[in-house]
Formats: structure tokens, sequence, C-alpha cells
């Protein structure tokens, strides 16, 4: 394994790495934003266990959740990996599972709902088509670029990632919709989400048109974006077959854990719960 003396190079060649395995580019986008956050605390020193070490002190230091501390440290432990420098890489913080889900990041139906009305009424139609599929499948933002004519015709789609090949059914009242969208954009075959130049919509772009649209319909921003309709997708399926094994598959998780983030409750419905129980005089 080659062993790096400059960090900076590095980290672009472990991004490339990162690319070649197939993740998503958010995935790699952070990745390299964690690592860079490293590097640019680092400074001219050199990377040693002391120096990961008083990192992870200073961002238990600064405010940051542990969460978000252990994804920062998992970002570095890949590139130490990645530089044959096992032997600097740092204990992720110990973090009790969580019961429930934040309210204020909890994307609720009713939510959903508002947001593809609004964007109906405004004339968002591609946005709001986005949306459906996306909540209506459970796929991936960055998936989006399988959603094709020729998928929409067959009513599936074989989505590659990570190494993996997953088959994603489409439900037919999407599949008619997206077909339709397609006509009117004179869009023959291939990609159906395309933006005015012919190109795939970017996760940015995405984000931003959601963000956008929130105040329109009047939900929380901090509600919206492209992942939460993942979950909120994950909820409803669930919900519905009590299959989290199916679930897992579906949503192309190698674990079973992974996906059982995406069935927290929100915190008022864990309460109401709680309350159920009678166990309070």
């Amino acid at each position: 394994m080659k062993r790096y003396k400059c960090i900076h190079t590095a980290i672009a060649d472990y991004a490339d790495e990162l690319k070649a395995e197939g993740r998503a580019p958010g995935t790699v986008a952070k990745y390299r934003r964690d690592t860079c956050a490293f590097a640019a605390w680092l400074a001219e020193r050199e990377v040693s266990r002391q120096a990961v070490n008083e990192w992870k002190e200073e961002l238990l230091a600064g405010n940051y959740r542990p969460a978000t501390i252990n994804g920062m440290l998992a970002a570095l432990n890949g590139l130490l990996r990645f530089m044959g420098r096992e032997d600097c890489r740092v204990k992720f913080l110990k973090v009790q599972r969580r019961l429930f889900r934040e309210a204020g990041r909890e994307l609720t139906k009713d939510d959903y709902d508002a947001l593809i009305t609004t964007a109906k009424e405004r004339g968002q139609e591609r946005l709001g088509l986005v949306m459906e599929t996306i909540c209506g499948t459970g796929i991936r933002v960055s998936e989006l670029r399988y959603i094709t004519v020729e998928a929409a015709r067959r009513g599936r789609t074989e989505i590659s990632l990570k190494g993996k090949i997953r088959t994603i059914i489409l439900p037919g009242k999407l599949c008619r919709k997206l077909l339709k969208y397609a006509k009117k954009q004179k869009t023959a075959s291939g990609e159906i989400f395309l933006t005015r130049n012919g190109k795939p919509l970017s996760r940015r772009q995405i984000w931003a048109e959601m963000k956008a649209l929130c105040k329109h319909a009047g939900v929380e921003p901090g509600k919206v974006f492209p992942h939460n309709l993942r979950h909120l997708f994950a909820t409803a399926f669930y919900r519905a077959s009590r299959d989290i094994a199916k679930l897992a598959d579906v949503l192309g998780h190698s674990s079973i854990e992974t996906t059982r983030i995406y069935l927290l409750t929100s915190g008022a419905e864990h309460q109401r719960r709680l309350d159920s129980l009678g166990l309070i005089s």
C-alpha cells in the first residue's frame, strides 16, 4: 500500500477511490469535506496518533453532535486506512441508539402533501414529480439517473451502486405520470429528469428548489431535503408491510441496523406510546 507524505494528495486519491467504488456523490463530497477539515486543522504538522486524538478532542469541545463527530471520524479513519496509517485510526464515540427522531427534522405525510400540492399550483411540475419519484420508490437522489423512459415503460429499474444491483418496482401511477411528463418534454429515451440544457439534475439544484418551495408550502425548511423523502417512504413501507428485511433490500442497505435508523418515530409519537401504557396512576 502506498504511504503518503502529503495529506492533500492522499485526500484527492482517496476521493478518486471512493468514486471508483461506486460511492454516492454526496458521500464522496462529505468524506472529502471532513478530511480536508482535518488537513486544514493539522496545518504543517505530520499525521500522528497524537494529532488525530487532539482533533477528536477539538471536535468534542466544539458545538457538534456526537453522531456528527462520529461521521467525521469515519471519514478520517477511511483516509488513514487508505494512507496505510492504520496505527493512527481513532475510536468512535459511544452513542446510545436514538429512540425517536427530533420533531424539527421529521417530514410528515401532511408536510409532503403540502409540498406536492404547492409545486403543482406553482407550475413546478418537474420538482413535484422528482419528489414523488423519490418518496414513491425510496431511491436516493443520486439514483434519479436510473429513472428513464425505458424504466417507466417496464415498470421497474435496476440500480447499480457500491458494487450491488437491486431492482426497484415503480408504482403504476408513477409510471404513467413519468411517461406523460417525458412526452411533454419530448424525451423519447434515456433519463427523464433533465435540465433545459439536457443535463442531469444535480443534488444541489433539487435541494435548492425544495428549500425555496418551503416558504410557499408553509413547511419548515429544516425538515425539507431529498433524503427525508426516502425516510418518509421507509416509514410508510414498514407500516404497510412490517417487513424490515424486505425494506432493507428495497432501500439498498447492507445492514438492517441502518434500516432501523429510518424507522425512528417522532418524540410526540413515542410519548403517546408511553402514555398509553397506563403505568402512571
